[in-house]
């Protein structure tokens, strides 16, 4: 563990050292590791299923690459075979009687056909390679694709659910081991094939040799097993801490946070904090190596001694003449064959095996997110939006006894703004996102056009509304991309120039390198930046370009100046007759333009009504506007 020392020029003289980072764990109810109660029998059975499920995959996605994998594995099955049916004819022509040229010339079409069966083994192998290229990178991007969609389509509710976060980055991994499932499977075939093989030839030698071969590698494959349990094991215990590692390292690498970072001397605990992580993961690896030695060491000790008397069994048989040196010969040749099958058997029967087990992770995560998923109804809204109404809703995040939302209930119709307003926690963002249906309320109900949200495809919904979030995506793509991300685009520019227009922010774009094609993410080459006001106006005009029927804003001018402010208020002023407006701020004075404004408290409706009605009045919007006047 990283010593406190490490960063004392970081907090300077008399300054307390940063604690060590909190214990990270995988918890909550979706945390317990699958081997816990799974015997070893249950683990070897994990081996068929993972292979016939990479056959599928592979199937779907390429038939004749599938078929070639198949003849290949079979080319190099029979080329194996003939390669010790032709050792065992050309050992007796060499081991004979008489001159060894005559030896030699009997023996000359045996090593021919050793010699084309192994040049046609090496052909399959290369062909083999071939078709896992084709495979595998479409294999790996369909489990990426997967794993993505599955997190987008998920309900929002479901993703704030204890454990969520971590078992979508235990999931990660199933997509990491993606890449290697069609190679070894396909070694691991080619393994099975060249043992039948060999071990058929071997056992028509001698029917003693097969079986202390098989006792010298059982063993092996034990210790394999168990080695990549305890690995398993230790991923698992790491899950918490490389999750959070990930995330303070993105935060602390990227080029958006660097003068928060370094303003306020935070380099020197963020890397004495990752440090302390990093090194706490590496002490759980290290933990296990004395038990993956352990395991190494008895399972290579006992398949030592097999193998030993395997040699020693041969050698026996030679001396005894019970088999002639010739067969002998051969049986060597066959012994080497079929050791090096068994071993490439328990090598890539254990990787598979290790790439089960990630693989159920992403299984039991999208099963997860299947569950969750946003399909509620084959209702459609119909248009335009008339009017949403909330009776009585009620809304409560996962885990937390207090409602964020308490029986709130309120319409607002089109050509209205409503402005939410209230103190941090009182529940305006989660009142948003139930109007919004991203949430779904746990009592009452939030109907569109008389419709319940429930009861409605969430794409055909969402298709009617357009959102500011607080805390909104800068998304490393095209300015234009930017502006009409989520909607179709036109074939002239003109919309898009006409939200840019909208929001102030047309004269800086035509600025930019490359105009509407201009990159916005300056880490990238060729990419350019906009300052933290400008991306809150590009949000603003991604919303204006969706010409939404239903248009939530939240806090939708908190990084702009003056000026860019009262532009955008003036933009929402003058487009409420052909939507609904939900404003959230802070700015008590932004909610000028609303026709009504509603007083969020502890998750309820304090009181309502006009600005001059709530300003003129003695109660907490009042308040709060001599507070925010009286600085």
């Amino acid at each position: 563990m990283s010593r406190p020392e490490q960063v004392s020029g970081a907090v300077g003289a008399g300054r307390v050292p940063p604690p060590s980072p909190a214990q990270l764990r995988y918890g909550g109810k979706y945390s317990k590791n699958p081997l816990e109660e799974t015997g070893f029998a249950q683990l070897v059975r994990r081996l068929p299923s993972v292979l016939a499920r990479t056959a599928r995959t592979a199937w779907a996605i390429d038939r004749v690459a599938v078929l070639l994998l198949a003849g290949c594995q079979l080319a190099i099955g029979v080329g194996s075979a003939v390669q010790l049916t032709a050792t065992a004819h050309a050992m007796r022509a060499v081991f004979g009687a008489g001159a060894v040229a005559g030896r030699l010339h009997h023996a000359l079409p045996a090593l021919v056909v050793i010699a084309l069966a192994a040049m046609t083994g090496r052909m399959a192998s290369a062909l083999s390679s071939y078709a896992d290229g084709r495979i595998t990178p479409r294999l790996t991007t369909e489990a990426d694709s997967a794993l993505v969609a599955a997190v987008c389509g998920i309900e929002a509710a479901a993703r704030a659910e204890d454990g969520c976060a971590d078992r979508q980055e235990a999931a990660e991994m199933g997509v990491v081991r993606s890449h290697v499932m069609i190679q070894d499977a396909n070694r691991l075939t080619a393994a099975v094939i060249r043992l039948v093989t060999a071990s058929g030839v071997l056992t028509v030698l001698h029917p003693l040799l097969l079986p202390l071969l098989l006792l010298a590698v059982v063993p092996a494959g034990i210790g394999a097993v168990l080695q990549a349990r305890v690995t398993y094991e230790t991923h698992y215990a790491n899950v918490g801490d490389r999750n959070v590692r990930t995330n303070l390292r993105g935060w602390a690498t990227s080029a958006k946070f660097t003068d928060e970072i370094r303003a306020n001397t935070m380099t020197g605990y963020l890397t004495f904090w990752y440090r302390s992580i990093s090194e706490r993961i590496d002490a759980r690896t290290l933990a296990a190596a004395p038990r993956m030695l352990k395991i190494n060491l008895a399972s290579s000790a006992v398949s030592g001694a097999f193998l030993v008397a395997t040699w020693a069994a041969l050698a026996w048989l030679v001396s005894t003449g019970r088999i002639e040196p010739a067969i002998a010969g051969t049986a060597v040749v066959a012994v080497q064959t079929t050791l090096g099958a068994l071993s490439q058997l328990v090598i890539y029967g254990a990787a598979m095996f290790h790439t089960s087990l990630y693989l159920a992770d992403s299984d039991s995560f999208l099963g997860y997110a299947a569950e969750h998923v946003a399909h509620r109804g084959p209702l459609t809204v119909e248009e335009p939006l008339g009017e949403v109404t909330v009776a009585e809703a009620v809304y409560r995040y996962p885990g937390k006894e207090k409602a964020a939302v308490d029986s709130v209930s309120l319409t607002v119709r089109r050509g209205e703004v409503l402005a939410l307003v209230g103190e941090n926690g009182s529940g305006k963002s989660t009142l948003v996102r139930l109007l919004a249906g991203i949430f779904l309320a746990d009592k009452g109900t939030v109907r569109w056009n008389g419709e319940s949200v429930t009861d409605l495809d969430p794409d055909s919904l969402w298709r009617l509304s357009g959102l500011v979030p607080q805390h909104f995506a800068q998304w490393p793509l095209s300015v234009r991309d930017n502006v009409t991300l989520g909607q179709p685009h036109e074939e002239d520019d003109h919309l898009v120039w006409e939200a840019l227009e909208a929001v102030g922010l047309a004269e800086a774009v035509q600025d930019l390198p490359a105009g509407l094609e201009t990159l916005l993410a300056r880490e990238l080459w060729g990419g350019s930046e906009l300052s933290g006001g400008q991306w809150q106006r590009l949000a603003c005009a991604r919303a204006l370009y969706r010409r939404a029927g239903l248009l939530f804003l939240d806090e939708p001018t908190s990084e702009m100046d003056a000026r860019g402010e009262y532009t955008i208020l003036q933009q929402i002023k003058a487009r409420t007759s052909d939507c609904i407006t939900v404003l959230v701020t802070h700015q008590l004075v932004n909610t000028k333009i609303a026709d009504r404004i509603l007083v969020m408290k502890d998750g309820r409706i304090a009181e309502q009504g006009t600005y001059d009605e709530l300003a003129d009045g003695n109660g907490l919007f009042a308040e709060l506007l001599a507070l925010s006047t009286s600085r």
